[in-house]
């Protein structure tokens, strides 16, 4: 992840970039460059991502049979290999899916709790 906002953030946590994928995918096959710039639309630009960190969360999951791969033409006319979630990648996309919204809820949850004043 190059930026959050003006900012240079902090990486991301551990998972995260492959739930995003997931989530990518759900929507529709992509390739790596489209996965990049859906990622970054769909973030409001917070979200932008090296094109080699998405390849290797791309070789991670296909090694894991959460997604597969093949060959296709991109818009432009060029060979680009487009991803497709499996199965396995939507139940894995459910379950982690799930947890990282608890885990987001509970993290704001402190976040917006104020301190009590005695």
């Amino acid at each position: 992840m190059r930026k959050m906002g003006a900012d240079r953030s902090p990486p991301f946590l551990k998972g995260t970039l492959d739930i995003l994928v997931l989530k990518a995918l759900a929507w529709t096959p992509m390739h790596g460059f489209e996965l990049t710039q859906w990622l970054a639309d769909r973030s409001g630009s917070a979200f932008e991502l090296d094109e080699a960190a998405i390849y290797q969360s791309l070789y991670r999951m296909e090694s894991k049979e959460l997604i597969t791969g093949e060959w296709g033409m991109s818009g432009l006319g060029k060979r680009a290999r487009y991803y497709h979630l499996t199965a396995a990648g939507r139940a894995h996309l459910r379950r982690e899916g799930a947890r990282w919204k608890q885990y987001a809820a509970a993290v704001a949850s402190i976040l917006d709790s104020a301190p009590d004043k005695a």
